[in-house]
Formats: C-alpha cells, structure tokens, sequence
C-alpha cells in the first residue's frame, strides 16, 4: 500500500507543475480531450481527486476566502444564464477556482510542499524571463515598441522597430504587458526557493534567476509592470522589518485602510469617468464601465467587457477589457462580481500581511506578489487572459493556504517555514 499512497501523493505534484508549466509557456494545447476537459483541466481534476484520498477532511480545503469565493461564482453563473451567454468563460474561471483549492489541499496535506512549489516557480519564471531577453538581446521583432518608457511608437517590419525605438519583450506571452504581469506574480514565488536549498552557492543561483525574472520587467517597457515590480520588491525587503512589529490592530488598521482605499479608489474611478476623456482611452473605458453598471446590474457576461465598452465609446476604438481589474468584474459580472472581488482583494492582503507579520516566508511572498498585481490591475487587467488567472489563483492559494480558515485562529492549519537565523525551520 506505500508505494501506491506515495504515487497518490505524488498527482497533485504533478498537477500543478503542469498547471504552472502551461501558464508559463502555453505548453500544453487547449484542445479538449473529453468533452470539455484539456489537459490543463483533467489534471486539476485528478490533482483534487488525488488531494481528497490522501487527505479526505473538509478543513483540508477550507479558506477564509470561500464566501468571496461563492459570490464570485454565483455572480458569473447569474450573468451568464441570466443573458444567455457562451459558458466557456465561466468553465474558465471554474479551472481557476479549481487550481485554487488543488494548491490549497497540496499545502494542507503535504507542508513540505512549498520547496516543490517554490522550485516549479523558478523554472517558470527562468523560462518566461530567458525567453524575453533573449528577444531584447538578439533584437527580434514582437510587433511591440517604445521610445523610452513613456511613447508607444509603430514597429518597422524590418529592424524591429523605427529610429530610436526600443522592442518590448512579450516573452512567452502575446502582450509585453501580460509578461510583466506574470514576473510580477510568480518572481517573488521564485525567490522562495532560496529557502529551500541550504547550499550558498545554491542560493546565490536562485536569486540570480528572482534577478533575472526583474530584470525582464523592464524589458517589457511596461510602465504598470515596472512600478508593480519595484513595489514588490520594496515588500520583499520591508516585510521582515515592519510586519512582525504589527501588531493585532495593526493588522485590523491595515485591512480597515485597504477597504478604505479601495472604496476611495472606487469612487474616484466614478468621479474621474463623468469627466470626459481626462484620463485619456482608460477614463473612456471606465465611463463606459458605470454606464453598463447602471444599465445592467448583473453585468454584461463573462469575456464580453472588451465588446461591450467598444460598442459604448463614440470613438471606435476597439477595448479588449475595462482596463481595471474590478471594474471589469463590474461590467462582466455586476455589482456582485464586484463585491466579491473587492472582497478577494482585502482578506487576501490581509491574510498576506497577518502570515508576514508571523515570519512566514510564504506570506511575505505572497504578499509581495498581490501588492504588485493588484497595483498593475488597477490600470489594467492582465487577469483577463486565462494564463495570468491561473498564476493569480495560484498566488492566492499560497497564501490562502498559510492562513487558518477562521480570524480568530492564530495557528495556521498547514504551517510552512520560518526563518530562524540563516536555516529556515517549521515551527
């Protein structure tokens, strides 16, 4: 029976390297094997079967995240029955909210799971990063260029790019935006794995590669990207410092000032898009978010954002997404797609900060991670393509997972490392 448990053990492993191997590279194809199932998604699906044997308890998969979680999937279902839309979107944020509870259990059932986490991390980072600045360095076209970090300026087809212009790396990805999305989240991930080896020279390579996967931000030439990135790392280096001296109303400040900011974030969106093309194609997009809003509460359906705010603005300009990650669920989803991802946002931030403050390495990453993301998301939404939701749920599971499902608990049900002098040790 060993050798049997330890294979079990060893699918939901399997899984997410596969999960994260494709959202890095789009290894894998998107065509369905059975029915609706691809690759991606039939490995999920065995990685939770495989989970639920071995470790067959409610609490393995609990997070505090679930009601945020349920209204999200009650907002996409509502909307996209209620009008009758393609339920391929919802199937797709399904595999994402699937790929969450798979790293969760993983975390719950197996603790040691983080170095495997930490070094797929790393190969994926190492993979999307090399790739970008092999295109900057051998200066291969990508459709994509830009005079500094402020213009964006036509390619020439020939050279890569007309006098003076710089090639945006878009790595493995289609969009240099969406590359710089991706280090941004997975970069600190990778950095985790230092950790997890104890050898220096070790170490000093896998921050070479955490540099490498910065360093490919600034490629892309994306000014979201790179402002996400430089908040991350100051996270990475202010963590050890100011979360252990936070103490519990510390915490309770900083989640009551992310509600605050968001909802002041919120209606600033709201007052800036009344005044007409101030900011520009964004301010465009986000007047055209509230006049959806209004006019369809429970949103416009999933994916559809993009067409919908195209149809809206008089300028023909054609948007792919609301530029915003919020309110993009507000326009896709309503009023509660966006309550459920304004709440997705604070308990995560602050399950991250409460994790950091308690010396968890994961949750100084995780946090990190999420504070560059969510920076970026508010300008723009990489989420939108199915690879970068992926990574975003990932991400959330890390940290989700470090976390006890219950505010009043001070133990997390599936410890992870804590630094203690130069060896990390559990608890």
């Amino acid at each position: 029976m060993a050798p049997v448990r330890a294979i079990v053990q060893a699918v939901p492993l399997m899984a997410t390297a596969i999960v994260m191997l494709d959202a890095a590279t789009d290894f894998f194809p998107d065509a369905p094997l059975v029915g609706v199932l691809t690759p991606v998604r039939l490995a999920v699906l065995a990685g939770l079967v495989a989970t639920a044997v071995t470790a067959p308890r409610f609490a393995t998969f609990r997070t505090r995240l679930d009601p945020a979680v349920a209204l999200l999937l009650l907002a996409a279902v509502a909307t996209t029955y209620a009008g009758g839309h393609p339920d391929a979107p919802l199937r797709t944020l399904l595999t994402a909210v699937a790929t969450f509870y798979l790293l969760v259990g993983v975390r719950r059932s197996q603790p040691e799971s983080w170095r495997a986490v930490a070094l797929l991390a790393l190969a994926a980072v190492a993979a999307a990063a090399t790739s970008a600045f092999a295109q900057v360095t051998n200066e291969i076209p990508t459709g994509f260029c830009r005079t500094g970090l402020f213009t964006d300026v036509d390619c020439d087809s020939d050279s890569g790019g007309g006098p003076g212009a710089l090639i945006r790396a878009t790595g493995t990805f289609a969009n240099p935006n969406l590359l710089a999305a991706f280090l941004v989240l997975l970069t600190p991930v990778a950095l985790l794995a230092a950790v997890a080896v104890a050898e220096r020279t070790a170490r000093v390579a896998v921050v070479t590669v955490g540099l490498i996967g910065y360093g490919a931000v600034l490629t892309t030439f994306s000014r979201a990207g790179c402002v996400a990135a430089a908040a991350g790392l100051l996270v990475l280096g202010g963590a050890y410092w100011l979360a252990p001296r936070l103490g519990r109303w510390g915490v309770r400040t900083l989640t009551a000032l992310g509600l605050a900011g968001l909802a002041a974030g919120m209606v600033a969106l709201w007052t800036v898009s009344r005044a007409g093309d101030a900011l520009g194609v964004r301010g465009q997009a986000w007047k055209a978010v509230v006049d959806l809003a209004v006019d369809q509460p429970l949103g416009v359906g999933l994916g559809r954002a993009g067409a919908a705010i195209s149809a809206a603005v008089p300028s023909g300009r054609t948007f792919v997404h609301a530029h915003n990650m919020w309110l993009n669920w507000l326009a896709e989803a309503g009023v509660a797609g966006l309550l459920g991802m304004v709440l997705v946002t604070v308990i995560s931030l602050a399950s991250a900060v409460r994790a950091a403050r308690e010396k968890s390495v994961t949750g100084v990453v995780g946090l990190a991670a999420l504070t560059g993301f969510f920076l970026a998301a508010t300008v723009d939404h990489p989420a939108n393509l199915d690879r970068i939701a992926m990574i975003f749920w990932f991400v959330l599971a890390l940290v989700m997972a470090e976390a006890p499902p219950g505010w009043r608990e001070s133990s997390t049900p599936a410890p992870s490392h804590r630094p203690s002098g130069r060896r990390a040790r559990r608890p």
